[in-house]
């Protein structure tokens, strides 16, 4: 290996510059526009073909309110041009099998991971594309906070679950894109390993603290191993086991 930088183009610059956007113009997307993106983003990868994801398109005022609200009061929820709801979705590939006469297996967790990884590469896509023709955007893992309220509000049936939301617009304020972990760090050679793995991640944290101080807002002085240790002993959403296996998905 060389370690030399291989020349930006269009693709790896677009890539590299990703940021999270909450604060939009007051401009609305238009349809035209939203489509060509979602068409864009059904080319992802999909395993076996089964396109195990449907998005929902969230207008409603009162519903954007409850779901900017139950998301841990994400205004920008409500506030975005667009909200979309990517859901790992079941039931058209069941009735698929209906109209073959075929009974389909459910219950299986190698389904829950392949609608899941599905709808992620789905919504990747849908990010990567509308920032490709000047819109940004942010993920809302929060609607994972209370999945099944979710759900009645979006009439989200069971075999079908709610993943990730995302905010769309056009940018009103870009902050600084946010340093990513050394390459070192997630690329391994033939075998795992974490050797020199706390020399990395000790210059990574003065990256860290570097951006979160130089900031022009909300400066703060924090680590990625500092953040990590506040995160990780904490219960994540203890409740999505069995919210999971109500809606149909990893019972066996």
């Amino acid at each position: 290996m060389t370690g030399k930088e291989v020349p930006m183009n269009p693709v790896l610059k677009l890539l590299r510059s990703h940021r999270s956007i909450r604060k939009f113009k007051d401009r609305p997307v238009k349809e035209d526009t939203l489509r060509a993106i979602l068409r864009a983003a059904q080319c992802a990868a999909t395993s076996n073909f089964l396109q195990a994801y449907t998005v929902i398109r969230v207008a409603d005022r009162e519903n954007r309110q409850a779901i900017a609200e139950l998301s841990g009061d994400q205004v920008w929820v409500a506030q975005a041009p667009i909200f979309l709801v990517f859901c790992a979705d079941l039931n058209r590939l069941a009735l698929a099998c209906r109209m073959n006469r075929a009974a389909m297996a459910d219950g299986y967790a190698e389904q829950l991971i392949v609608a899941t990884v599905d709808t992620a590469l789905f919504g990747q896509n849908t990010m990567v594309a509308a920032e490709s023709i000047g819109l940004g955007g942010v993920f809302i893992g929060g609607i994972r906070n209370h999945p099944q309220r979710v759900c009645e509000l979006l009439a989200i049936p069971d075999q079908a679950y709610p993943v990730f939301g995302m905010c769309l617009g056009y940018p009103d304020r870009v902050p600084p894109s946010k340093p990513r972990l050394p390459l070192a760090s997630i690329l391994k050679e033939e075998v795992y390993s974490l050797e020199g793995e706390e020399e990395r991640l000790r210059a990574y944290d003065e990256k860290i603290r570097a951006y979160y101080l130089g900031r022009d807002s909300n400066l703060r002085d924090e680590t990625w191993t500092g953040q990590m240790a506040a995160f990780m002993p904490g219960k994540v959403r203890p409740h999505m086991k069995a919210f999971l296996e109500q809606k149909g998905f990893w019972a066996r």
